[in-house]
């Protein structure tokens, strides 16, 4: 069976990332549409799948790498940013991250050092702070 899916697949795009969010998006549009009861959303629901299962099996690779080259190009700082919360917060467990007085740069301190004197390494202004 597993081979059969493997032939089956052979030449065909695939999922990627705009695929995992048209599905999450369809899935979402599929809940509230049971809460609101609306014929509409029960529609762009299942036309959302039926393009996410189009894109996957689709054979033109060339143009559905494109689709989704214009999807991570428009959600690139969306991403980032996430991508920086999401290190900040695997940071809070070692580190304290200050915000110099003078120019505002982040300095990251380890912790459990006590009350320390930092030096901004921008501006070379000293504060102390617990650690």
């Amino acid at each position: 069976m597993k081979e059969k899916l493997i032939r089956f697949m052979a030449g065909r795009y695939g999922f990627d990332t705009f695929g995992r969010f048209t599905l999450i998006a369809a899935l979402v549009v599929m809940v509230l549409s049971t809460f609101f009861q609306s014929g509409i959303l029960t529609i762009l629901s299942w036309a959302l799948i039926i393009y996410t299962y189009f894109r996957m099996f689709s054979r033109n690779v060339y143009k559905r790498a494109a689709e989704n080259q214009k999807y991570l190009a428009k959600t690139y700082k969306i991403r980032c940013w996430f991508g920086k919360q999401k290190n900040l917060m695997a940071q809070r467990k070692t580190h304290h991250i200050y915000r110099c007085p003078t120019c505002s740069q982040k300095i990251r301190v380890p912790r459990g050092k006590g009350k320390i004197e930092i030096r901004c390494p921008k501006c070379n202004t000293t504060f102390i702070k617990k650690s």
